[in-house]
């Protein structure tokens, strides 16, 4: 484990820090969908460039994942994380002050550069500040701020109603982030281990190197599949239980089950990681999420749907977390964060995949059961991928 730079501060301090800029990313991803039915009669967009809008953030952050993983990397943590955070502020309010579809997209794609430069920091410094026997429970308590943040957003569309205006939501997100980023630069210790020279120096080398391109490439198609299972129920979830014959309220308390239960289900896998191990614990996880589809599909009552939307959460989006505080470990400490963020960045590929695969399935003439169906092979092809990576892999022994 790395030592912090320039102080020692309780590891606590260090998580609430990381915490608080998870949750203004997620408020932040959340924001837009509670402010798009606002936005685009006021600015004029039509379904499709809606859509472009709400994209540019996922293909900034990919972006952001692998230069901000890079740059960590070699320059440090604490300023690469610092002017991530002050990116997505000062880019969440000109979100607020676009008047146009351009000037709103080029702002939703510097802020999700932002997202995505913050994401493997916080993973970085989640592994480097904790010992290995709290190292999935530090990182999941980080992530799960990402859900929190989202959760502040709808209570506040809740209570403010018709009269809160879209703009104030932006505003808001962005002010947090800037008055967050002083704290980051100045509180934040370095936990960057001492540049190496090593042929690790060159990314690509240093991440396919050594043995590791097998791990590489597991990790990849892991993130990669549990982003598109995990971002086709986020967005289509509602769509499909509404699909099924219910209302939409019984859509809107499919999607809130599967958020609660995605940030209890974090925190206890976390907990089991830390106590059990990696390997059985995420084969069991995505086999229970291949169980939950079924349910989900199969589902005829209100209570089927809630309890497969609540399985769904806590398997598909705990699992993500618990594989944040896994594949850092593969890596040596100097590309660890490069490592971190080239799995984001391939793993969002997925997240914009899995939205446009259900849309296409739907308009072939597929049923809600029938798209949810077509995922369970996907997530059996996560499991196999979980059993190669825990069994023929071995973590980096500096992790």
């Amino acid at each position: 484990m790395a030592k912090a730079i320039g102080g020692r501060l309780a590891p606590g301090f260090i998580v609430a820090i990381c915490f608080g800029i998870a949750a203004l990313e997620g408020y932040d991803i959340q924001a837009f969908g509670v402010a798009a039915p606002h936005m685009a009669p006021e600015l004029g967009l039509g379904p499709a460039e809606l859509g472009w809008a709400g994209s540019a953030a996922m293909f900034g952050l990919v972006i952001g994942a692998l230069s901000g993983g890079w740059l960590a990397d070699r320059f440090g943590r604490r300023p690469v994380l610092t002017v991530s955070v002050a990116l997505f502020g000062i880019f969440s309010v000109v979100t607020a002050l676009s008047h146009n579809f351009e000037m709103l997209t080029l702002a939703r794609l510097a802020t999700g550069i932002g997202f995505g430069g913050a994401m493997p920091n916080l993973i970085a410094i989640a592994t480097e500040i904790s010992p290995p026997n709290r190292r999935a429970m530090t990182t999941t308590t980080m992530f799960c701020g990402l859900p929190a943040g989202g959760a502040v957003v709808a209570l506040l569309a809740q209570f403010g109603g018709e009269a809160l205006d879209w703009r104030m939501i932006f505003l808001i997100g962005g002010a947090l982030p800037l008055l967050l980023a002083p704290v980051v630069f100045f509180f934040l210790p370095e936990t960057r281990p001492a540049p190496s020279e090593d042929l690790d120096r060159r990314v690509m080398r240093g991440l396919f190197a050594e043995g590791r391109a097998r791990a590489t490439l597991l990790i990849w198609m892991i993130f990669a599949l549990d982003l598109l299972v995990t971002y086709l129920l986020l967005n289509w979830l509602p769509t499909l239980v509404v699909a099924k014959g219910f209302t939409a309220t019984d859509g809107a308390s499919a999607s809130f089950w599967m958020n609660i239960a995605s940030v209890g289900g974090a925190l206890l896998l976390g907990w089991s990681a830390d106590r059990f191990g990696y390997r059985w614990l995420l084969v069991s996880v995505y086999a229970g999420l291949a169980a939950a589809l079924y349910v989900l599909a199969q589902a005829t009552g209100m209570a089927a749907v809630i309890a497969g939307s609540a399985a769904a959460g806590l398997t598909v989006v705990g699992g993500l977390y618990v594989l944040y505080a896994l594949a850092p470990t593969y890596y040596p400490p100097h590309i660890r964060a490069a490592g971190a963020g080239a799995a984001i960045a391939v793993g969002r590929l997925g997240s914009i995949g899995g939205p446009l695969i259900a849309g296409e399935l739907r308009a072939a003439g597929y049923g809600p059961d029938e798209v949810l169906m077509a995922l369970i092979p996907a997530v059996l092809l996560t499991v196999a991928g979980v059993w190669a990576l825990t069994t023929f892999c071995k973590p980096h022994p500096d992790a």
